[in-house]
C-alpha cells in the first residue's frame, strides 16, 4: 500500500499535474483577493462570522432541535444517522420507495415471472446527484449502486472524475488535476464524441448527456451549504444549475446535512453568503443560490442530518475545525497543497482543513496529514471565518485528535520518522531555555559558516524525512535577540533625528504588527441602484434593458430571435398583445421550449441577482429548463443588497437569487457561460 510520503512523491513528478495545480491556485488567489476588495468591512465580517460559528457550536443541539421543529412544520421529512452506515440506509429506503418503484411494484404483482425479472432490470432506480462531500464521506455511490440504484454525478467536475472513476481532488473543483487534453480523451473514450480539446465543446457535451438524466431521474440528491435555525430552511450555492435541477424536477429530493452546517438566522446567512462565495469562487454571489423551505407540489423533501464523528470532533480539541463553511479557500492558499493536490491526503478533506477533520472524523490512520504543513499561516489568512487553522494543525501533530489520552503519546507526531521525534524532542528542550537555545544558535552558525564556501543552504540528511525535498538557509550571524539589543541601543543613544538611520534589516525589526489599511479600498460613492444593478449584472455576462412597456419590449426581443413560442409565467406580460404580435406561451414547465419569462420579485444592485420564487406558472422552472431566461424587474423593487432582501424569502416554498447565467469552471478553471441553466439571462428594467 502506497504511503503519504509515497503519493507525495508521484505528485511532485507529475508534470501534467504542477500545471493544472499551478494555474488554479494563481487564479483562485487572485479572484478571492479582488473580490474581497469589493467588500470593504470584509474583516469585520469575517470575525463576526467566526463569533456565529462560535455561538453555534457551542450550543448545537438547541439549534438542531429548533431547525428539525421548523422544517417539519414546513413539511419537510427530517432524518437524524448517527454514521455512515444509518444514513446510506436512510437514503436506500427512501429511494426505493420512489414513486416509480411502487408503481412497478403494482405492476409486477399481475405478471408472469419471467416478465417481472425483465421489468425490475429495466427499471433500475435513477439518482440525479449534484456536489456533496458528505456523500463522499457516506461512499454513498457505490453503496446505492450495489443495490442496483444508479448514481449520476451531475455537477461537471464530479461529472468528469466519476467517468474516470476517481474522487474529486478539490472541494470546490473537483476535477482540478486534470487539463483539457485529459477530458477531451475522456470524453471521446467514453462518451463517443470525437476527441477535443474545446472547454465549450466539452461543456456543451455534458449538458446533453446529463439534460436526459435530470428529466428522467426519480431522486434527486444534494448537499448543503447552510441549513437556518429559526425558518427550517436549506440554503444551496451552485453555479451550474444542477443544483436547481435534482432540488427542482425529481419527485423526490433528499438533501444530506452535516449536523455542523447551520446558522441561526436568515441575517447570520446572508453574512455568510457575503464571504462563502467570494472566498470559493471569487464572485460576488454565485450564479443559483437556493433558499428551499418546503416541498414543491407533488414532490417529497427529506432531509437528512449526519453526525458520523462530529459529535466527538465537537468534544475534542479540534472544535474550531467545525466552524468550516467549505469554501476551498485555505487549500488554494496552502504552499503545499499546491504542490501535491487533494489525492496525495487519500482523505474525504484534503488541505489544511481536511487534515484537522480527517484526523478528528475518521481517526489515527490520517493524522500524519497534519505534517503535510509549513504553518506559515497563509491557510488563516484565507480562511472567511478566521479559523486558527496552524494552532489546529499542531494540536493533531500533537495527537490531541485522540480521544483516547493513552493513545497520545503512540501519534504524537504521526508521520515522522522515530529519528525525527528524537530530534524535535531534543529541539524542544533546548528552546524553552534561553542560554541554550542562544548558545546553540552560535554552534549552528559555525557550523553552516564553515559550509557557505560551498553552498548558501545546508542540505537536511536523508533519515530527518526532510531530505529529500527541503533545505535550511545558512543562520545568521547575529541572532535576533542581538540584533533587538543592538537596535535598542541605538535608538536609546542617537540624537532624535537619527534614531531611525539603522541598516534595512535592523529597520525591518519596526515594521507595524498589524497590516498597514492605508491604501485599502475605500467604499463606492453612493450610485443610483439601477446604474450599479446594471453595471454589475452586465459584468457577470448578463444584459439589462431598459423597458417603458416590458411587453413590447419582449416581443421586439423575441423577433429578433425568431422565438415564436415561450414559457410565461401568468401575469406578467399582455398575452392578448403577445397573441397579436404571434407569440405563443405555456404557462407549465416544457424542456423543449427555449424562453421562460418571469417576474423577479426584486433585484440586488451590488451583485446584478434577481430573486425568483415558487409560484403560479412554475417560474422557477421557466427561469430554469429554458436556454434564454427573460425577467421583468421593477426598479421600485431593487434593493441595494442581499443583506436588505433576505427576507423575502420567508414566506416562501422554494427561492433562488439569479447572478447571471449558469457557468462553470471546471475544466483548467477556465470559465465558461452556460452549462445546465441558462446561457442569456436578460433583465427588462421598468421605471415606476
Amino acid at each position: 500500500m502506497d504511503t503519504f510520503r509515497q503519493r507525495i512523491r508521484k505528485s511532485l513528478a507529475n508534470q501534467s499535474l504542477q500545471f493544472a495545480l499551478d494555474n488554479n491556485a494563481e487564479r483562485r488567489v487572485t479572484k478571492r483577493i479582488n473580490a474581497l476588495e469589493s467588500l470593504p468591512d470584509w474583516r469585520e465580517r469575517r470575525q463576526q462570522a467566526h463569533a456565529i460559528r462560535a455561538e453555534i457550536i457551542e450550543h448545537l443541539d438547541q439549534y438542531l432541535e429548533q431547525f428539525i421543529a421548523k422544517a417539519q412544520s414546513n413539511g419537510v421529512t427530517v432524518h437524524r444517522a448517527r454514521d455512515a452506515a444509518e444514513a446510506v440506509q436512510i437514503v436506500l429506503e427512501i429511494s426505493k420507495d420512489s414513486p416509480r418503484r411502487r408503481k412497478d411494484r403494482e405492476e409486477n404483482q399481475k405478471e408472469t415471472s419471467a416478465l417481472r425479472g425483465q421489468r425490475e432490470s429495466a427499471s433500475l432506480i435513477l439518482v440525479a446527484k449534484s456536489k456533496s462531500m458528505v456523500s463522499e464521506e457516506l461512499n454513498l455511490n457505490h453503496e446505492l449502486e450495489k443495490e442496483n440504484i444508479r448514481v449520476v454525478e451531475t455537477d461537471l467536475g464530479e461529472f468528469i472524475v466519476q467517468l474516470r472513476n476517481e474522487k474529486p481532488s478539490h472541494i470546490i473543483t473537483p476535477a482540478l488535476h486534470l487539463r483539457r487534453q485529459d477530458v477531451g480523451e475522456l470524453f471521446h473514450e467514453k462518451l463517443g464524441i470525437p476527441y477535443t480539446e474545446d472547454i465549450p465543446t466539452l461543456t456543451n457535451t455534458a449538458r446533453k448527456v446529463l439534460r436526459e438524466v435530470f428529466l428522467t431521474a426519480d431522486v434527486g440528491i444534494s448537499g448543503a451549504n447552510f441549513v437556518v435555525a429559526d425558518t427550517g430552511s436549506l440554503c444551496l450555492v451552485t453555479n451550474e444549475g444542477n443544483g436547481r435541477m435534482v432540488t427542482t424536477i425529481p419527485p423526490i429530493h433528499i438533501a444530506l446535512i452535516g449536523m455542523e452546517r447551520i446558522v441561526r438566522n436568515l441575517d447570520d446567512l446572508a453574512l455568510m453568503l457575503s464571504l462563502l462565495p467570494r472566498s470559493a469562487t471569487g464572485q460576488k454571489l454565485s450564479a443559483y443560490t437556493q433558499i428551499i423551505q418546503k416541498p414543491l407540489l407533488g414532490q417529497q423533501r427529506h432531509f437528512i442530518i449526519l453526525d458520523n464523528g462530529r459529535s466527538r470532533l465537537r468534544n475534542s480539541p479540534l472544535k474550531e475545525s467545525l466552524y468550516c463553511i467549505r469554501c476551498g479557500s485555505c487549500l488554494n492558499a496552502c504552499p503545499v497543497f499546491r504542490e501535491i493536490s487533494g489525492h496525495a491526503y487519500k482523505s474525504v478533506y484534503s488541505g489544511p482543513i481536511g487534515s484537522v477533520i480527517s484526523a478528528g472524523l475518521f481517526g489515527s490512520e490520517f493524522v500524519p496529514l497534519a505534517q503535510a504543513s509549513t504553518l506559515c499561516g497563509a491557510c488563516k489568512d484565507a480562511c472567511p471565518v478566521d479559523i486558527d487553522l496552524p494552532k489546529l494543525l499542531t494540536r493533531v501533530r500533537a495527537g490531541q485528535s485522540l480521544i483516547d489520552s493513552n493513545q497520545l503519546s503512540v501519534y504524537s507526531g504521526g508521520g515522522l520518522s522515530s529519528m525525527s521525534k528524537a530530534f524535535l524532542k531534543i529541539y524542544g528542550r533546548i528552546v524553552t531555555h534561553p542560554k541554550l537555545f542562544a548558545l546553540s544558535q552560535k554552534f549552528a552558525w559555525l557550523g553552516t559558516s564553515l559550509a557557505a564556501p560551498f553552498s548558501p543552504y545546508v542540505h537536511l540528511p536523508a533519515f530527518t524525512g526532510w531530505g529529500y525535498s527541503k533545505d535550511l538557509p545558512r543562520f545568521a550571524g547575529k541572532t535576533f535577540r542581538e540584533r533587538w539589543q543592538k537596535l535598542q541601543i541605538n535608538r536609546v543613544t542617537l540624537p532624535k533625528e537619527h534614531r531611525d538611520d539603522v541598516s534595512d534589516s535592523e529597520g525591518s525589526l519596526l515594521q507595524q504588527s498589524e497590516t498597514l489599511r492605508s491604501l485599502q479600498t475605500l467604499p463606492q460613492s453612493d450610485m443610483n441602484k439601477v446604474e450599479r444593478f446594471t453595471e454589475e449584472l452586465t459584468a457577470i455576462h448578463g444584459h439589462v434593458h431598459h423597458a417603458e412597456n416590458p411587453t413590447q419590449a419582449i416581443i421586439d426581443f423575441l423577433h429578433t430571435r425568431n422565438i415564436q413560442h415561450i414559457h410565461l409565467e401568468p401575469n406578467v406580460l399582455d398575452e392578448s398583445a403577445l397573441s397579436k404580435a404571434g407569440i405563443t406561451f405555456s404557462h407549465e414547465p416544457d424542456p423543449a421550449i427555449r424562453v421562460g419569462v418571469t417576474k423577479a420579485i426584486c433585484g440586488l444592485a451590488d451583485t446584478g441577482s434577481v430573486l425568483e420564487a415558487d409560484g403560479e406558472g412554475s417560474p422557477l422552472h421557466a427561469s430554469l429548463l429554458s436556454e434564454i431566461h427573460l425577467t421583468v424587474l421593477h426598479t421600485s423593487d431593487l434593493y441595494p443588497s442581499l443583506e436588505n432582501a433576505i427576507h423575502l424569502v420567508r414566506d416562501t416554498k422554494s427561492a433562488v437569487f439569479i447572478t447571471g447565467p449558469s457557468a462553470t469552471g471546471d475544466i483548467e478553471s477556465v470559465h465558461t457561460i452556460g452549462v445546465h441553466g441558462p446561457g442569456e439571462i436578460h433583465a427588462f428594467l421598468v421605471d415606476d
